[in-house]
């Protein structure tokens, strides 16, 4: 909250000797907003107490309250000691400068999906149809439907050929910023021959004995301190990355268009036109070095 209150660490004694004031903004309240429900008991008794609050009316917060909520959040953030040393030289072996990638092509987020591919692998297809269960993809004009809304994730073959789109080197130090499982990888891997894994610059003893969670945690770290930073879909991890990233001021944040694929390539577009029509999705977003979560983020305003 620096540069927006005053923040101490011991209350000044005439304060704390007293008896806070305390307001309830608990959930079960319902709708409230704190100019109407705070700031009155604050200016009265100037020492108050408030419970936690989830329903909060943020819409109608100034710019610089946002900013000072957003700032807050995020510079608080901290890894666990011994993670965040683990991050760390995870991040120094990585060749640099480098791109991190977040690529979902997992299993079981393409069973979540409910989107059919042709041309994989059996084996790909094996591990897909494992991890289905009662979640069957969608087929006929409900699942073209599904694919032009963009809700489809990209394959590493077509992530790799909207990058060349993007004019992005083949010899670019790419970070894989992947759970585990991921499949299909040489569709990357034979057009952008320095992929690097997390799997393959840890010891054995390190990721096998690694929580999931863990090993995304590495993955967020490593982001948020990458050169560049492209991901395939738009989940939390993405949301995380790419506010932290604006908070910290690095702005070489961008997301591929799901959508703009599917909507290209269903209109007969390959080769060099659906090159030229992938740039022209992407270049706005990529000029400015900001994917579409940004725009309305602020958590880069200064006070």
């Amino acid at each position: 909250m620096d540069g927006f209150i005053k923040v101490v660490k011991e209350l000044p004694t005439e304060v704390a000797l007293k008896e806070p004031f305390r307001v309830d903004c608990s959930k079960r309240k319902g709708q409230f907003d704190y100019i109407e429900s705070v700031l009155p008991s604050l200016l009265k008794y100037q020492y108050i107490s408030i419970t936690p609050a989830m329903s909060q009316r943020r819409d109608r917060y100034p710019q610089y309250a946002k900013a000072a909520l957003c700032q807050a959040c995020y510079g608080s953030l901290r890894l666990a000691r011994t993670l965040e040393q683990k991050a760390a030289q995870l991040l120094e072996a990585i060749p640099k400068p480098f791109l991190s990638l977040h690529l979902r092509f997992e299993p079981d987020m393409v069973a979540y999906s409910q989107c059919d591919y042709s041309g994989l692998s059996p084996a790909s297809i094996e591990v897909i149809e494992a991890a289905r269960g009662d979640r069957k993809p969608w087929t006929g004009e409900l699942a073209h439907v599904w694919r032009k809304r963009g809700k489809c994730p990209l394959t590493p073959n077509e992530t790799a050929f909207i990058l060349q789109a993007l004019s992005i080197p083949r010899n670019t130090n790419i970070y894989l910023a992947a759970g585990d499982g991921l499949v299909e990888i040489e569709g990357l891997k034979s057009t952008y021959t320095n992929v690097v894994t997390k799997s393959a610059l840890l010891s054995d003893e390190d990721f096998l004995n690694m929580h999931g969670n863990t090993k995304a945690a590495l993955d967020y770290y490593v982001s948020i301190n990458s050169d560049s930073y492209v991901a395939t879909f738009f989940g939390n991890m993405d949301k995380m990355v790419a506010a932290m990233r604006a908070c910290k001021g690095l702005h070489n944040t961008l997301f591929l268009s799901r959508r703009a694929y599917a909507e290209l390539t269903s209109e007969g577009l390959d080769g060099k036109e659906l090159m030229q029509g992938l740039w022209m999705a992407h270049k706005e977003d990529f000029s400015m070095g900001r994917g579409y979560a940004l725009p309305d983020c602020f958590c880069d305003f200064k006070p």
